[in-house]
């Protein structure tokens, strides 16, 4: 059983700037987001007797989600490099119109879902799903995972075997998570 959290909303969020694996702290409503999926998480597994396991991404935002989150639910949290959000290379931290002005035409023909793996020198859609194929291969207890967005994607599409372009349209809620569980995923709001 995995439970799949995304790290609350941040500054860079709010701003319309793509972290990739650059990083800006959660904001006031962050946090708030992020408490209330603890308290939501504590109750879904709360008296179930079953210990968990917390991977963490060891981006800040992800780190300072998952501190939170041990505050309701007390199991202790280690980072893995594997949760990463994927990188956009010298695009992480630009917003789309930055790098529209920067490296002009590399964003046409693409759209809201695809332009992640248009960077000359990020990480490709194989590499990341690699990486998330190798933490979903390691996962032999239940565990509580903090990651990112697109990371977040991608293992919720891996685990259900959807196809490139179905994994990248799946929500990606900062106020809800995903309980992965028998084949099935299931939002948690």
């Amino acid at each position: 059983m995995i439970y799949l959290l995304r790290h609350g909303e941040t500054v860079w969020n709010t701003l319309g700037r793509f972290q990739g694996q650059k990083d800006s702290p959660l904001t006031q409503r962050g946090i708030l987001q992020v408490d209330q999926m603890a308290a939501r998480l504590a109750q879904e597994i709360g008296g179930s007797g079953t210990s968990f396991d917390i991977d963490v991404s060891p981006l800040g935002r992800a780190l300072e989600t998952a501190a939170r989150v041990t505050l309701a639910v007390p199991f202790t949290a280690r980072e893995d490099v594997r949760l990463k959000e994927v990188t956009t290379g010298c695009w992480d931290g630009m917003t789309l119109y930055e790098i529209d002005v920067e490296y002009p035409g590399a964003l046409e023909g693409s759209d809201a879902f695809d332009w992640y793996f248009r960077s000359p020198d990020g990480e490709t859609f194989d590499s990341a799903c690699a990486r998330v194929e190798r933490w979903l291969s390691g996962i032999s207890t239940p565990v509580i995972a903090v990651s990112h967005g697109l990371t977040g994607r991608l293992i919720r599409g891996i685990y259900l075997g959807l196809s490139r372009r179905e994994m990248l349209e799946l929500p990606v809620p900062q106020d809800g998570f995903y309980r992965l569980v028998h084949g099935q995923v299931t939002l948690i709001e």
